[in-house]
């Protein structure tokens, strides 16, 4: 039987040297995030016959997986990690399978499993030139916001990136927002919070970078991000005053343009299921909605 353990701060080289070998833009595919994330999910990995397996619980408590990363027979690695899964009572399932997973998956093992879509974790994918420049008649309101901003805010963009103090102020402007947003009772909220503040608490030794917006030398927006694959950059918090019109707007167009140079993509991660957060990716108009998939064993689904 495998032996699972939970992520900590010291596995990042040894997960890393794994995921390195995969290209499916995928933002589940990222350390911060499995380790960030860690404590909602529970997720423990473990490396054996040269796959890296990641075990984590969904939001119903039920032992998950996801595909397993290696270079060998995807059968293989799927064998160990059912194995693994006989000591639970739940229905074994892989999760936040791309369809060039499953496309590999099928090629090895077809007609073992059905697929099934979860929209809430696709990730939106845009061209890093669209987030910066915001060309066309669709993007015609974000060039609105971020012109109304401008006109009336004393700004100023700061990169995070080598900068620690920054990082550190970055901390008391997540606490203000966080006090803001209370009333929203959304249950996720502390987790957010949770995670947005380890990557802050360890963003040179994550290999992190972000920048943030001033208006009249106060903090109004931050964002935070890295290299995801080699031609993609993934963003994983935004945060910004919603009472200064434009400050979200104006983030996620500064981050593209100082730092997601030398990246063809960058990845927006999900939507979790949320219309407003939905809506808001959506107006972006997507390049790539990478759209990810649950398998189960088709004898399991009676």
């Amino acid at each position: 039987m495998l032996t699972f353990k939970s992520l900590e701060l010291q596995d990042k080289e040894i997960i890393n040297a794994c995921l390195s070998q995969q290209n499916y833009r995928a933002s589940d595919l990222c350390f911060t995030n499995l380790f960030c994330w860690g404590r909602k999910f529970d997720t423990q990995y473990a490396i054996a016959d040269g796959w890296l397996m990641i075990r984590f619980k969904d939001n119903n408590k039920r032992n998950s997986y996801l595909k397993p990363i290696g270079t060998g027979n995807i059968k293989e690695g799927i064998e160990i990690i059912q194995d693994d899964h006989k000591q639970f009572d739940t229905v074994f399932q892989l999760r936040g399978l791309t369809k060039t997973m499953i496309d590999e998956i099928e090629e090895a093992m077809p007609g073992m499993f059905d697929y099934h879509l979860n929209r809430s974790v696709s990730d939106y994918i845009y061209t890093t030139v669209k987030l910066t420049q915001l060309k066309g008649k669709k993007l015609q309101s974000k060039r609105n916001h971020i012109n109304r901003f401008k006109r009336e805010n004393d700004w100023k963009y700061k990169s995070l990136t080598g900068n620690p103090a920054l990082v550190r102020e970055c901390k008391n402007m997540l606490d203000k927002w966080m006090e803001i947003n209370r009333e929203e009772k959304d249950p996720s909220l502390v987790y957010d919070d949770l995670a947005t503040t380890l990557m802050l608490d360890n963003f040179e030794y994550l290999g992190l970078r972000g920048g943030l917006i001033c208006v009249n030398n106060e903090i109004a927006a931050f964002a935070i991000g890295e290299p995801l694959t080699a031609d993609t950059i993934v963003v994983h918090v935004e945060k910004a005053f919603a009472g200064i019109h434009g400050a979200y707007t104006i983030i996620n167009q500064q981050f593209a343009e100082n730092e997601a140079a030398g990246y063809i993509y960058i990845n927006r991660e999900e939507d979790m299921g949320m219309e407003n957060l939905r809506q808001a990716k959506l107006s972006y108009q997507p390049d790539i909605l990478l759209e990810k998939y649950n398998a189960r064993l088709k004898e399991s689904l009676s």
